[in-house]
Formats: C-alpha cells, sequence, structure tokens
C-alpha cells in the first residue's frame, strides 16, 4: 500500500522575495554600520529586520508611521532625560501615557506599524538613555536612531527594487473590536510595558537590552491567550537565535575583524530563518524571534576582538526570566481589568 510522502512547506515567489528582502536588508544595514564604524549597530540590523519582516509592502503609509514611530520615540526620550530624569514619579507616568498611545495605535488597527516600531524604539532608546553618565551626552544616541531610520527606509525601497513582489498581494482586514477590549488591551500591554522599563531601571540591567525588547514584543498580540503563545515562541526563538550565533563564532572563530566573514554569515542566517518566518503566516513567531535575537547579537555585541559565546549564553537565560516575568503580569492584569464591564476582554475570551 502506497503512502503518500509529506513535503515540507515551500515558499512561493513572493515570499521567496520576502526572505531575499530581510536577509539583504538588515546585512546591508549591518555592513555599512560597521565599515562607518557607527554606534549602536543593534539599530542598523534590528530597524531592517522589523520593517521588511513585519510589512511585506513599502508604500507612503508604512514609510509614514515608520518615520512618525522614530520622531515620536526620540521626542519622548529626549524630553524625558532632559527634563524629567531627576523626577522618577513623573517619569514613569509619561512612559506610561506614551505606551497607551502607541498600543492605542495597535490594538484600533488605525496605525499598527506606527505602535510596534515606535515602542520597541522606544523602549531601547530608554533603556540606553539612561544609562548615558553627566559627561557623555544623550545626542549621539538620538543621532545614530535616526541615521538608522533613513538608513533603513533606503535599504528598504532598494530591497524592494532589487525583489519586487511577482504577484499583487491581497489586503489584509483589520480585526473589529469593541471599546471595552481596545482599553482592556491599552490598559494591559501599556502596564507591562512600563512594568518592564521600572525593573529593568530599579536593577540596573545596562546588558539585557535583548531582554526588555522581548518584553516588548510578546505584547504585539495584544492580549493574554495570545501573548501565552508568543511568550513561548520567543523563549524557542531566542533559543535557536543563540545557538545559530554561536555557531557562527565557532565557524568564524578569531576572524570577526574581517568583515566579509561575518557579512556572509549573518546573510545565510537572516535568509534561512526568514523562510521560517514567513511561512508561518507573518506575525512575530519561532522564525521572527530567531531573526531578532542574533540581529541584536551581531549588532551590539559582534565586533574585530569581540565574541559572541557570553552575550549569547547571558541573552538566553535573561531573555527566558524576563518571558516569564512579563507572561505573569500580563495574566494578572488580564484577570484584574477583566473584573470590569469597562474593561473586559471579549475578543479571545
Amino acid at each position: 500500500m502506497s503512502q503518500k510522502i509529506s513535503q515540507s512547506p515551500q515558499l512561493d515567489s513572493n515570499g521567496l522575495r520576502q526572505a531575499l528582502r530581510i536577509a539583504g536588508g538588515c546585512t546591508l544595514g549591518f555592513a555599512i554600520s560597521k565599515l562607518m564604524n557607527w554606534p549602536n549597530g543593534i539599530f542598523f540590523t534590528v530597524y531592517p529586520m522589523l520593517l521588511l519582516g513585519l510589512v511585506p509592502t513599502l508604500n507612503k503609509s508604512v514609510v509614514r508611521q515608520f518615520f512618525a514611530s522614530a520622531a515620536f520615540s526620540a521626542l519622548v526620550v529626549l524630553i524625558l532625560q532632559g527634563l524629567f530624569s531627576h523626577l522618577p514619579v513623573l517619569m514613569v507616568l509619561i512612559v506610561f501615557a506614551c505606551f497607551c498611545i502607541l498600543f492605542y495605535q495597535m490594538s484600533s488597527g488605525s496605525g499598527f506599524l506606527f505602535g510596534a516600531l515606535g515602542a520597541v524604539s522606544l523602549s531601547i532608546q530608554l533603556h540606553f538613555a539612561s544609562y548615558v553618565t553627566g559627561s557623555s551626552s544623550i545626542y549621539p544616541l538620538i543621532l545614530s536612531n535616526g541615521i538608522a531610520i533613513i538608513l533603513t527606509v533606503v535599504i528598504a525601497a532598494v530591497m524592494h527594487g532589487l525583489f519586487p513582489d511577482v504577484t499583487a498581494r491581497p489586503g489584509r482586514a483589520v480585526p473589529t473590536k469593541d471599546k471595552a477590549s481596545i482599553r482592556h488591551e491599552v490598559l494591559l500591554c501599556s502596564s507591562v510595558a512600563t512594568l518592564s522599563f521600572i525593573v529593568f531601571q530599579a536593577l540596573d540591567l545596562q546588558d539585557s537590552i535583548s531582554a526588555q525588547a522581548a518584553s516588548i514584543l510578546i505584547l504585539f498580540s495584544l492580549c493574554w491567550k495570545a501573548a501565552g503563545i508568543a511568550s513561548w515562541q520567543r523563549i524557542i526563538g531566542t533559543l535557536i537565535g543563540c545557538n545559530a550565533a554561536l555557531l557562527s563564532q565557532l565557524f568564524l572563530y578569531t576572524h570577526t575583524d574581517f568583515l566579509l566573514f561575518p557579512v556572509i554569515v549573518l546573510w545565510i542566517l537572516s535568509f534561512i530563518f526568514s523562510r521560517f518566518h514567513i511561512l508561518g503566516g507573518g506575525p512575530p513567531g519561532i522564525g521572527f524571534g530567531v531573526l531578532t535575537t542574533f540581529g541584536i547579537l551581531f549588532g551590539q555585541s559582534l565586533a574585530p576582538g569581540q565574541d559572541l559565546i557570553y552575550s549569547a549564553l547571558y541573552r538566553f537565560s535573561s531573555v527566558t526570566v524576563a518571558v516569564v516575568i512579563s507572561l505573569s503580569a500580563v495574566y494578572a492584569m488580564h484577570r484584574l481589568l477583566n473584573k470590569f464591564n469597562t474593561t473586559r476582554h471579549h475578543t479571545y475570551d
């Protein structure tokens, strides 16, 4: 009796081109930042992953939301660090209000990309800015982020020009939500994101940027049930991403100072795991977790004379702890908000 042999899913023509865009975009951003010796290489490596991975198309609306998210987060960081850094309680309240604005855009569907990119950018910049000493300035951080944003849009345009879609993509319908569910999602995500900001500042976790980013990325699902799945996927993605970075370090050995080698390795890894991300249907899953994990590792930790081994091992343990704590906070807030009619979540319950 003949048995059917199941075949692994394959990318369609559009999916293949999107994978090529993601791999080429993040690799080009990484290479330029290293050639120019620019600080904060994480921006130049991860931003192209976000822009090319979260949205498969590039149009005026996408570009506007991308620039608006960068301007919003930069303005907030400048105001907070310049005027309210000595007032921690007021600073926390302003951070909470800013996250409310960003997650409202995501929950309502009117500006999901603006909210998502803004939340990640604001979290990362607040993390870096809080460790700026009195003798240094916050402006290089803002400047490098601004350059990374402009360069990312240019890179995205080049990648879409080199690898355009073959067929038109169908539009995605925005799910309809009642006002109580939107309030629930906004308050839940903003509270957990603000709690993440407080914890990482209070414990002085300067080298845990990946863990803080992970605590924000699992909130993209906006609700408790989906956040549980996203958290598990994030942990698995981080584990795979860290192991991929470790294997690449063993392959590179002491040749990280020759830029061509890490560029080739980054492109290969990005292309492989972009495939898994795209086959997952587009939302951030295991494949996207892998991408952003080794993107952060390459952008932040890979430099001549440096290796990824300690960074990868520390990053996996810190991300796991951060995700577990964040998920616990999501569940607690979900239960609390569901006790009130005005903030009860109806969409997934």
